[in-house]
């Protein structure tokens, strides 16, 4: 059995703002890019990471990587799904039905090592897969649609959890769910999201909160700093 991880790096990172992709700018003495793949690239039972890319885009095989040997870069889609269904699609002749896909997203550098080899010992036996996340910690507040943000209504907490990555499925499983989702017009936001609309239910791992995705210029910062927390 293996372990394969796709990390989708063909977005324009719209929400930032800027002409270059949030994936190419600095994180202290390196890019966001090279700091995401160069941590997951330490870890042992990853047998390849596939790297869907924009068609067009000229800088990731240019860049530095501490493992260059364990790094595939593919073709990329339009969106997310379409993008990691492509890396499926590069490891489709290799992998087994039962072998383990991570989807980890390229925006989210402080991700925990510790935590993704829990989700190894938790996820072993799993038919299915899960994903990292947290119980949600702050009130949720319900917004109007007409533009002026009223709160309609305070949406209970107790069995709500914020989503992170990686995402954890069998091969043969998240193929079909995103092969399904895109073939019904579906534009599901996280893998999890296709696995579900199959009728299955995936499992949930607690994971740290400082697993934070690079949104905002500010969260730059932010990063660098969770970065140098983890390694003091």
């Amino acid at each position: 059995m293996n372990y394969w991880l796709i990390v989708p790096a063909a977005g324009k990172g719209k929400r930032f703002g800027g002409q270059l992709p949030k994936q190419y700018l600095r994180l202290g003495q390196s890019t966001v890019m090279q700091t995401t793949l160069d941590r997951l690239s330490t870890l042992a039972a990853i047998k390849q990471i596939i790297v869907p890319i924009h068609p067009e885009d000229d800088i990731a095989k240019k860049l530095t990587y501490q493992y260059p040997q364990k790094i595939r870069f593919v073709t990329g889609g339009a969106e997310r799904a379409d993008s990691v269904l492509a890396g499926l699609e590069a490891i489709k002749t290799e992998a087994q039905p039962d072998d383990w896909v991570l989807v980890h997203d390229v925006a989210r550098p402080c991700v925990r090592l510790t935590d993704i080899q829990n989700m190894f010992t938790q996820l072993f036996d799993d038919e299915v897969g899960g994903i990292l996340a947290a119980p949600v910690r702050d009130t949720i507040k319900q917004a109007s649609d007409d533009g002026q943000n009223h709160i309609i209504a305070t949406v209970p907490r107790q069995q709500l959890w914020q989503a992170f990555t990686p995402q954890m499925f069998r091969f043969d499983i998240i193929y079909q769910a995103l092969s399904h989702a895109l073939a019904q017009q579906n534009m599901v936001t996280d893998e999890a999201s296709a696995v579900e609309l199959l009728g299955f239910k995936p499992r949930l791992i607690n994971g740290a909160l400082d697993n934070l995705k690079i949104t905002y210029p500010e969260d730059l910062l932010l990063a660098e700093f969770l970065i140098r927390q983890q390694t003091t």
